[in-house]
């Protein structure tokens, strides 16, 4: 390159230099982007004064040293590298004095820091506005006193104008990313809002994060308390998911930053002893923790192959967005983890109805004297209710009929715990008072709170033709003898509740045609549209009406004109049927 010349030969008028000058104010109007304006800004220099190297330097309060905004001739690794503190360096001692440095030998300047070999002399000036530094253009020459105290002055003189410029682009661009931040936060709120799948969730913070930050690997690590070991729950390279091993609590940049439950950022995870390599090239890290409630969930971590890629900024952007990206993903943990307990449930109901489908009979034996048939319609997938007819000796029979206290699984186990235990005390021909007395003993042996049973049993004798009927607690029979309705008194308390217990017993003797009808709350307490219970009085004018029909016929017409009263209101609890007649 040609030596520099004096500055006043390339501005022979001052009105050559005031043209110049309004072409720079023009161009530095025009745009608010560095990236554009720091490269039009160099050309306007290096017009105005020729050199072979230009840096245009901008000042971090944060990191408190100067940082390569723009270069050219400089090698890329000082470019992204370089911090220069205040004071230090030809640029640093400028930009501290906040006067412009001329050097015409930089070999024989102590403060020169070698960048070139080729480098022999220096002009570093400072760029102010507002009172504050912004920054330093410092232009380098292969030629010794390449420049003069004109070119000082003039540079200075252009640094004046261009500070500002630089000072709003940068105001702008921190404007515009607190901005960017802020549409983003309302983005997740309302996308993250929209799912609870967990992975698709996930998928979306990647891809909302690196419209802020760029990033070339991704990763959300969930917190194992039991294997205390982060988790890889999703992660990516490029875009391209990919799977990782896990990591102990504590160990690596991830578990330190959930151990300390604080950011860290790693500016070359070479040089960390407690990097683990997950990535090839991998050169810089930022972990933040994602807390709930004062606890540590998991792990949001960036990785970049750029050494000092994340910056100060950039933990600040993630910190002001992990809370809300934290609560979302304990949201949808907490529904996957219900889904998959749910279905877990789901599995061992259909488990349990299969078993329950086996342990009540679907058809009564063939008794002497006797035709029974059974009906059931559970609120859930298993019912409390219980039902069984077990034959004795001779000609007699055990009907059993009741209703454990409770819905659901924990009903439908103590109804087979129940069932169990009259089936191995009544194959014996014992009265139903003794019977019910022994069961009682049984059970307050094995005492559960909140759990009773309430219980019908019927001895039949074939050869007496009659029933003798104990209750503890449940609806006495519906008896329908030529359309009249005959009425029972047997009451009891309900058997698990009180400690030695005495239970009345009758004896109904019965005639043919006779029919007898067994039934659950659940019938009688169903309620319709207007909140009117079904009632024992209508399920007797449907018994006295069908009592010409089979047992069976005779549960399927109940059951209609249950469903007719309730019009579609669900079913409120376990209706059982058992119909019996008298042949």
């Amino acid at each position: 390159m040609p030596g520099s010349r004096p500055s006043e030969a390339r501005f022979r008028a001052r009105s050559e230099l005031l043209d110049f000058l309004l072409e720079l104010s023009a161009v530095t109007a025009e745009t608010l982007d560095l990236d554009r304006l720091l490269p039009q800004v160099a050309e306007f220099i290096h017009r105005a004064i020729p050199h072979d190297i230009i840096a245009m330097m901008l000042y971090s309060e944060r990191s408190h040293g100067l940082r390569i905004r723009y270069a050219r001739g400089h090698r890329d690794e000082i470019v992204r590298s370089l911090l220069i503190p205040l004071g230090e360096g030809i640029t640093g001692a400028a930009a501290a004095l906040r006067e412009p440095i001329l050097v015409g030998d930089v070999l024989s300047d102590p403060r020169y820091l070698p960048g070139l070999d080729a480098v022999r002399s220096e002009l570093a000036v400072p760029m102010t506005a507002r009172g504050k530094l912004v920054g330093v253009i410092d232009i380098q020459s292969t030629r010794l006193n390449a420049f003069s105290p004109q070119d000082s002055s003039l540079l200075r003189l252009l640094a004046s104008r261009v500070a500002a410029s630089i000072d709003n682009a940068r105001l702008y661009k921190r404007v515009e990313r607190q901005n960017r931040t802020s549409r983003l936060l309302l983005h997740l709120s309302q996308e993250f809002s929209s799912t609870l799948h967990l992975d698709e969730l996930l998928g979306n913070i990647a891809q909302a994060v690196k419209t802020l930050i760029n990033y070339d690997a991704f990763s959300i690590l969930l917190v194992d308390p039991e294997q205390k070991a982060l988790r890889h729950r999703f992660s990516q390279r490029y875009d391209q998911r990919v799977d990782l091993d896990n990591i102990p609590l504590g160990k690596g940049i991830t578990g330190a930053a959930a151990e300390m439950r604080e950011p860290v950022r790693v500016d070359d995870t070479m040089q960390d002893p407690r990097y683990i390599a997950s990535h090839a090239d991998i050169r810089s890290e930022l972990a933040i923790p994602l807390v709930v409630q004062d606890r540590v969930i998991g792990i949001m971590d960036l990785e970049s192959d750029r050494i000092a890629h994340f910056t100060e900024e950039h933990v600040r952007t993630l910190s002001l967005i992990a809370p809300q990206i934290a609560g979302s993903v304990e949201n949808a943990r907490l529904y996957e983890e219900l889904a998959q307990r749910e279905q877990r449930i789901e599995q061992d109901l259909k488990a349990a109805r299969k078993l329950q489908s086996v342990l009540l009979p679907r058809q009564a034996p063939e008794l002497p004297g006797l035709r029974i048939a059974f009906g059931l319609r559970p609120a859930r997938e298993i019912t409390g209710d219980l039902y069984d007819v077990i034959e004795q000796a001779g000609e007699c029979a055990l009907i059993v009929f009741g209703d454990s206290s409770g819905k659901g699984a924990a009903a439908a186990l103590y109804g087979a715990l129940v069932t169990g235990v009259v089936r191995s005390l009544g194959l014996r021909c014992r009265g139903p008072a003794e019977l019910m007395r022994l069961l009682n003993s049984v059970l307050m042996e094995r005492r559960l709170d909140a759990h009773y049973v309430t219980l019908l049993l019927m001895n039949w004798d074939a050869a007496r033709r009659e029933f003798s009927i104990a209750n503890a607690g449940a609806f006495p029979p519906l008896v329908c003898r030529g359309g009249e309705r005959l009425k029972l008194r047997i009451e009891g308390i309900p058997l698990g509740l009180l400690e030695e217990r005495e239970y009345d017993q009758i004896t109904m003797p019965v005639q043919p045609g006779d029919t007898v009808l067994l039934y659950s709350d659940g019938i009688v307490d169903q309620r319709n549209a207007a909140g009117e219970d079904y009632g024992a009085s209508r399920l007797f004018h449907v018994l006295r009406d069908q009592c010409a029909q089979t047992p069976q016929g005779i549960i399927k017409a109940v059951f209609a004109d249950l469903d007719q009263f309730a019009a579609g209101r669900r079913i409120g609890d376990d209706q059982t049927l058992m119909a019996i007649q008298i042949s």
